[in-house]
């Protein structure tokens, strides 16, 4: 499943729709009775009746988990276990979860991978989901229920430039709390719900990294260099886990990604928030759903268009042109997505000074398409190389949005330009074929991720494949 950063919303915005949500909510589930109204569930409520009925209910055997404390020999339990979903609904709608008729969680994709769908017609702007605030999981509440036992390890993070994670450290160390506990944990069907191996940048071996292009190969080794920050913070202060668990990778990693792939920005470096049930909606080109929070913390799912029925849930990981940071982060690749990044790293000291993005920076998946930014850095580039005076007008060109200039500048280095973007395509498509090549050498039973990685750098190479034909017919 993929998750998505969310801006937040004024609650006085969301006001009247949130009370229609409600009200429309109310309705449905008195007509089908499918489904319990909303009542203010705590945690601590839930947790206390599962002790007191255990005998009756043995929900510990449902969920086929075991007793056992994680120690030194078990310490990674729930990693190895076979990831259980089937509770997952049953146990949000006990805490007040409600979701629209014909919403579900559904197989999708890999064997391990899940999402939302509706199989009934959902109007845009109709209500889909709400996931009260006693479920959802705040950075700013765990703040506060760890008190000050948080702080050497935030001020860690905050030395080393990361004082706007924060908010995802704290969501980590919720997330191994909760994971000592296993299933006397009353958020265990959720825990027992999540994926056991992620695809992303954090989970990738050196022989994958082996075999990623640069670009994705150096957003993959930010993701991994974060990491590293939570894990000396987490064992360099006072969190009030287990030593076994801190000292256990494979554990912190797996809540780490957790929180980083299944997170919501509520106020940017400030608040993240997690919403059982509502984290299944995957990623989407298109998406036709929307998460926000209001007021009162709950979550609230509503459609940004019409939904027809048997359509999957989906919501933007945010920008779509370009799959790179998609996957470096969340392990997917995202076939819809109508550009890739030139991979011009060479270039970065060019396209700062051009006030340049890698994701302005684009070719065309489906056409070759070379962006009009793509050429005017190629052009730069040469214009400096070469102590050219003109270096500093097309500098100045784009800076002011003179659009004539750099039009005309292109016009007179078209050649020069046009043979600097001929040897890049072609060394890059060479440099995928052989990192292909690598990678599919690989056994897949113990490299799980050279399948996703394969499918990246084949897409490269297909856009690359179809950006040298542009070229080629350019000088025809």
């Amino acid at each position: 499943e993929s998750r998505i950063t969310y801006d937040h919303s004024s609650e006085s915005a969301y006001m009247y729709s949130i009370m229609k949500f409600i009200y429309t909510f109310y309705a449905f589930t008195l007509a089908a009775s499918a489904t319990t109204a909303f009542q203010p569930y705590s945690l601590a409520a839930i947790a206390g009746a599962r002790t007191a009925s255990s005998a009756a209910k043995a929900p510990l055997a449902q969920c086929s988990m075991s007793t056992m404390s994680p120690g030194a020999s078990s310490s990674n339990d729930l990693l190895v276990r076979e990831r259980d979903i089937s509770p997952l609904e049953e146990w949000c709608r006990g805490f007040g979860a409600q979701t629209a008729p014909g919403v579900q969680i559904v197989k999708v994709g890999r064997q391990e991978n899940y999402g939302i769908k509706t199989t009934q017609a959902i109007p845009k702007g109709g209500p889909v989901m709400f996931i009260p605030t006693q479920l959802a999981l705040s950075s700013s509440n765990i703040q506060q229920e760890f008190a000050g036992s948080l702080d050497q390890s935030e001020n860690f993070l905050t030395q080393h430039g990361a004082s706007d994670r924060l908010p995802l450290f704290r969501l980590m160390v919720k997330i191994l709390a909760e994971y000592e506990k296993l299933d006397q944990s009353p958020y265990f069907p959720w825990l027992n719900a999540m994926p056991r191996t992620f695809y992303n940048g954090v989970s990738m071996t050196d022989a994958c990294f082996s075999c990623l292009p640069p670009y994705v190969a150096y957003l993959a080794s930010m993701e991994r260099e974060n990491y590293a920050y939570f894990f000396q913070a987490l064992n360099g202060g006072n969190v009030p886990l287990r030593v076994e668990t801190i000292g256990n990778d494979d554990i912190i990693r797996w809540a780490y990604n957790v929180a980083l792939t299944r997170h919501q920005v509520v106020i940017p470096a400030v608040e993240k928030k997690m919403a059982p049930l509502a984290d299944m909606i995957n990623h989407g080109t298109y998406p036709n759903v929307d998460i926000t929070y209001d007021g009162e913390g709950n979550c609230v799912v509503t459609s940004i268009r019409d939904i027809p029925a048997d359509s999957q849930l989906t919501i933007s990981l945010g920008d779509a042109s370009n799959p790179s940071p998609l996957f470096a982060t969340y392990g997917f690749l995202d076939d819809d997505c109508p550009g890739v990044f030139c991979k011009a790293l060479d270039h970065q000291q060019e396209m700062q000074e051009l006030g340049y993005d890698f994701t302005e920076l684009l070719f065309g998946t489906e056409t070759g398409e070379i962006g009009s930014r793509v050429w005017n850095l190629f052009l730069y580039k040469l214009l400096k190389d070469n102590n050219d005076p003109n270096a500093q007008t097309l500098l100045t060109a784009v800076q002011n949005k003179d659009s004539a200039t750099t039009k005309q500048l292109n016009q007179q280095y078209f050649q020069y330009t046009h043979q600097a973007l001929v040897q890049h395509v072609d060394s890059t498509i060479a440099l995928i074929d052989e990192l292909t090549r690598k990678a599919m050498s690989y056994d897949i039973s113990t490299h799980p991720r050279v399948p996703v990685i394969v499918a990246h750098n084949n897409l490269v190479r297909e856009t690359f494949g179809k950006v040298k034909d542009q070229l080629y017919q350019m000088m025809q």
